[in-house]
């Protein structure tokens, strides 16, 4: 008789409907450990009945938000694998502050960063039990692309931890002739930036439309417009490990992205397309040389193709099921 699949929790504090970062991560590990294990995503976990109880394992994404579920786990099988995968805001700010992500960390069994470049951010008795497990995407090929515009593509939220005001405002410093043209996709979660974004929008270009806001928009939608990008511009002030860039990487398109722990690790210490972070100036130098000079482009694309086996999925799948 085969023995019954145990049973794991997701908790992540953004669900379906965020479509954020966690979302992500959580229903794509959930698709790794689904062969092997009964697997539920929820934004919580109490011992409310049997079927809580008998939790094999509980994985919980963000230290400090979910710490409330790490704690009454920890309380109620300490003897259980407790998974805690630390955010950006977790390793950059929430564990230099909040005593309860750091607690967090203190009863995992099990740490997880989304790249190298977190374990410096830990105590070594933290790095200690922690592991890398890079994000994953399955591999596309290039789309193609415009013919008279150089589109850049930025994924994230209107927010401002994305910072979209520096790749906005780089636009401005671009020679009138340029064929650069900003493709942004994410939700309005600030009202000024969504102001901003209007305003952008309706400004007068000398030549091309050089900003376009499309909201948010599906995923696979999302993933289709990166893979017709000629770059990727992330520009976040903190980052735990963008699936976008991972996303990029995997469809031959290459990121710009700001110089943040969170990136290098993703990209490498010695990658080319790195610009400091808010820093409107580098942003434009590096936009106009990306969108003028082929082979400058066509180096950033050999430096990410170098890291792409990072994010394959095998690879991911096998990491994520060795943690249960």
């Amino acid at each position: 008789m085969r023995a019954p699949k145990p049973r794991v929790i997701i908790v992540s504090p953004g669900l379906k409907k965020a479509n954020n970062g966690n979302w992500r991560t959580a229903h794509r590990w959930s698709q790794l450990l689904r062969p092997r294990c009964h697997v539920e995503i929820a934004s919580d976990w109490t011992v409310d009945g049997e079927r809580r109880r008998d939790v094999r394992c509980l994985i919980a994404l963000h230290a400090g938000r979910s710490a409330g579920a790490v704690k009454r786990f920890a309380d109620a099988h300490p003897s259980r694998p407790l998974i805690v995968v630390l955010t950006g805001t977790d390793l950059y700010r929430d564990l230099h502050i909040d005593a309860a992500a750091r607690r967090s960390l203190d009863l995992a069994t099990q740490l997880v960063v989304l790249q190298e470049a977190g374990l410096e951010e830990l105590q070594p008795e933290h790095r200690a039990k922690c592991r890398v497990i890079y994000q994953s995407a399955p591999a596309l090929p290039p789309g193609t692309t415009k013919r008279h515009t150089f589109d850049v593509i930025m994924v994230g939220h209107l927010r401002e931890v994305k910072d979209p005001l520096t790749p906005m405002r780089a636009l401005s410093g671009l020679p009138d002739d340029s064929a650069v043209r900003l493709i942004h996709i994410g939700e309005a979660l600030d009202e000024d930036l969504l102001r901003a974004a209007r305003e952008l929008q309706e400004h007068p270009w000398p030549s091309i439309r050089r900003y376009l806001w499309l909201g948010g928009r599906p995923h696979g939608e999302t993933r289709q417009r990166i893979r017709r990008a000629r770059a990727l511009v992330i520009s976040s002030t903190i980052e735990g490990g963008a699936n976008v860039i991972v996303e990029a990487v995997t469809s031959g398109v290459p990121v710009i992205a700001s110089r943040i722990s969170g990136n290098v690790g993703m990209l490498g210490r010695d990658y080319d397309g790195y610009f400091a972070v808010g820093d409107v100036g580098e942003l434009c130098a590096l936009l106009m040389r990306a969108s003028t000079d082929e082979s400058f482009l066509n180096h950033l694309r050999q430096q990410c193709a170098q890291r792409a086996p990072l994010f394959a999925p095998a690879r991911e799948a096998a990491e994520v099921n060795a943690l249960i």
